[in-house]
């Protein structure tokens, strides 16, 4: 998987040597059972997608978790291309963590990847008593070899947004990355860009406050975050918050340029779906433009007076050529070209599907857009109670590289509906060899 370098470490030398990379096989993606009818543990589920196998399309394994209403949700490797250069590391642990239970697991992919077995579990309390955080939400692998997860909240369920590092080797916990009191208000998402020495995370909301739905009241009352804080790589310091206001209302994923000398990226912005373009400054700053805006729709009998389009996932291609996201209120998916990075223009758009599309991946080669339909199970049952009782689904989207334009698989269908413990909610996809929301360069 190092992209014919024998012996140089885990991933690849460079974004554009990764497109170069072996087509995926086999896809882990964590399956919840919390606020289905089921009371059962979560599990990570390996789909087969090589169509010549005799078992595509199909779930070949699922290893069940230690503990019910975890909220199995993002997952992030022991290693990655961050490591490219050292030969020491290989990326054969899945970083698993518990959004509702904060619990961690340490998955290991690497002795039988299409039968993964859990390596090691690190409790909560760990994650409350050594770094007082909770409610843990993305992992990335450091350099260092060290791994960092950005927390949502405190163990009361307020709102904090710290970060717990863990050891690369034992996967116990360090402690802090930041620095004490200087945790953003809210948490949620991070990308570091290590040749400009700066770190970029996002604010979701208070656990308390989003755990069993969405209030729209509580935006009001401050329990959810609009800014974008920029840390020092280096020194852990909080440099900056880059208030996105109204329009910027819950950011969600954050995503750099893969190329590492890039200074820009994106967010998407849920509750206004709008996209925020961040960049570096000539005096050094970085500063925010709102670049795309999916307009609201007026809808009668709703929370709202006017449905957003929710903008929940979004992703940026390898060649740093086109970014995708998800409208999960309106049933979407989009692709833009942004070779201009200012001036996004919209080269394609997915047909509507039964619930909505959330999670996204993108294959290495770019042609092809994994989709599942969950969001979070407190959510979902909110919004898309049909999915509660009938499972969510991972489809695919056939995506023309040269011209812009997405069109719906029709063979590659997983219905989670059908699953042995009963329906199920599948969140995010994560392939064996790394993908373009994982890995990051230095």
């Amino acid at each position: 998987l190092s992209a014919n370098c024998s012996g140089c470490g885990p991933g690849y030398r460079t974004p554009l040597d990764a497109m170069k990379g072996p087509r995926e096989e086999i896809v882990y993606l964590p399956c919840i059972y919390r606020n289905t009818a089921s009371v059962r543990p979560d599990y990570l589920a390996t789909v087969d997608v090589l169509p010549s196998s005799p078992t595509y399309c199909q779930v070949v394994h699922r290893l069940e978790m230690l503990n019910v209403r975890d909220e199995l949700h993002h997952s992030g490797w022991n290693a990655c291309s961050s490591c490219f250069g050292d030969p020491s590391k290989s990326r054969n642990r899945l970083i698993l963590p518990s959004l509702v239970s904060s619990r961690v697991y340490v998955i290991d992919v690497g002795t039988d990847p299409r039968a993964p077995r859990i390596h090691k579990m690190v409790e909560p309390v760990d994650l409350y008593f050594k770094c007082g955080l909770a409610n843990p939400h993305t992992s990335h692998c450091l350099g260092s070899g060290q791994i960092m997860i950005s927390c949502m909240g405190d163990p009361s369920g307020n709102g904090k947004g710290g970060f717990v590092l863990l050891d690369g080797e034992t996967f116990e916990v360090i402690g802090n990355w930041e620095h004490p009191g200087e945790a953003a208000p809210f948490g949620y998402d991070f990308w570091y860009q290590p040749r400009h020495n700066v770190m970029i995370s996002t604010e979701w909301g208070a656990p308390k406050a989003l755990l069993d739905g969405f209030n729209p009241a509580h935006v009001e009352e401050g329990h959810y975050g609009s800014n974008l804080n920029v840390w020092d790589w280096t020194t852990h310091r909080k440099l900056q918050t880059i208030e996105l206001g109204p329009d910027g209302a819950i950011p969600l994923e954050v995503r750099f340029l893969h190329d590492p000398d890039a200074t820009e990226g994106y967010v998407g912005c849920a509750l206004r779906s709008n996209v925020f373009r961040f960049y570096k400054t000539e005096k050094g700053t970085w500063e925010a433009e709102k670049v795309i805006n999916v307009p609201s729709k007026k809808v009668e009998g709703w929370l709202l007076p006017e449905m957003p389009g929710l903008i929940t996932d979004i992703l940026i291609s390898l060649d740093d050529r086109f970014l995708y996201f998800s409208n999960w209120l309106h049933g979407d998916i989009r692709q833009y070209d942004i070779t201009d990075r200012r001036n996004p223009w919209l080269a394609g758009q997915g047909k509507r599907i039964p619930g909505s599309p959330q999670m996204l991946q993108l294959s290495l080669d770019g042609r092809r857009l994994y989709v599942t339909t969950s969001l979070y199970s407190g959510w979902d049952k909110q919004f898309y109670p049909d999915m509660i009782k009938e499972g969510s689904v991972m489809m695919q989207i056939d995506v023309d590289t040269d011209r812009g334009g997405l069109s719906l698989n029709e063979n590659f269908l997983v219905d989670f509906g059908k699953e042995p413990g009963g329906p199920v909610l599948a969140h995010e996809l994560r392939y064996p060899g790394g993908d373009c929301t994982s890995d990051i360069w230095l």
